[in-house]
């Protein structure tokens, strides 16, 4: 069981932030069909296609490395997991400065999609943002999964429960009967983010080191056994979670810290708060509104 709650945790809250943003995406297109009389149905197969897509690409992926030597699947997951930390970094700085004004923003994008291309625009940008937070999800959980075999599974459900809480709380939006700070929501999980891209920062450097493309700073310089025993909840969090080995190696040492302290400054460096949204002027509460109570969207403009 080493690894398989930490993965699991981990790969669940990468699941609820992608699948947050694009179920926003979706509910926001929705209620602007709604309002115009405009049937759902051709933006939900475009979803279904788009969720089709990335499980196609996940797949293929898996079953790609899983067909490579030893040393080659090494090299593969050592370029994934670069490719993971590209997305979640740039989720973690982005979401950090926007997440106060996201839903006007994503309102200001479904009106200018409307303006300039009727119900069909909405169709479209619906199936990019599933498609795009899907691919993303896809890369983050094959790198996961590649760093145990264990684990492969609990990232897979990890992920499925990520956005299986996602949509829940997209149809709570909908609906109106469910508020959330997204500010708060997003900085709160970025905490964590932050260590478990570090974590795979380390990772990466150690399946380079397996694949021979890195062999400077090598020597164990730690021994954590003691601090993540195995067999252990808290083994299986520490190393499965935040992907901290027992014996980590110099050069892995430096990734992690140099990493972790540049992310947690960013992190920690104020964002854009209260800035106004494009739509109208007024100030966005950072709670987010029911989407089924946009305004009817000017065709006049």
């Amino acid at each position: 069981m080493q690894g398989v709650y930490g993965a699991f945790i981990g790969v669940f809250l990468i699941g609820l932030r992608e699948g947050l943003e694009a179920t926003l995406i979706v509910s926001i297109a929705a209620a602007f069909l709604k309002r115009n009389g405009q049937s759902t149905r051709a933006m939900f197969a475009g979803v279904a296609l788009a969720v089709l897509i990335c499980i196609g690409v996940g797949v293929g992926l898996n079953l790609l490395s899983a067909s490579l030597p030893q040393a080659q699947q090494e090299m593969m997951e050592s370029v994934i997991g670069v490719v993971a930390v590209v997305f979640v970094t740039s989720m973690i700085v982005w979401m950090n400065r926007n997440a106060g004004r996201l839903q006007g923003e994503l309102e200001h994008e479904a009106e200018q999609a409307v303006s300039r291309g009727g119900s069909v625009a909405l169709v479209v940008m619906a199936f990019l943002a599933v498609l795009k937070e899907g691919f993303e999800l896809s890369v983050f959980l094959l790198a996961a999964a590649g760093t145990s075999h264990g684990s492969r599974w609990s990232a897979v459900l990890g992920g499925v429960a990520g956005i299986a809480v996602a949509i829940a709380m997209g149809v709570g939006l909908y609906y109106g009967g469910l508020k959330v700070n997204l500010d708060r929501f997003f900085r709160v999980t970025g905490g964590f983010l932050v260590l478990i891209a570090a974590g795979l920062v380390l990772d990466v450097l150690r399946t380079a080191h397996e694949a021979g493309w890195l062999n400077i700073g090598q020597q164990q310089v730690l021994d954590l056994s003691s601090w993540i025993p195995e067999n252990s909840v808290q083994g299986a969090l520490i190393s499965g979670l935040f992907l901290i080995p027992t014996d980590p190696r110099l050069i892995e040492v430096i990734g992690w810290l140099l990493y972790a302290v540049s992310m947690l400054v960013v992190f920690a460096w104020p964002g854009r708060k209260g800035a106004a949204p494009r739509t109208g002027g007024q100030a966005t509460a950072p709670a987010v509104s029911t989407p089924a109570d946009l305004p009817e969207p000017d065709y006049t403009k």
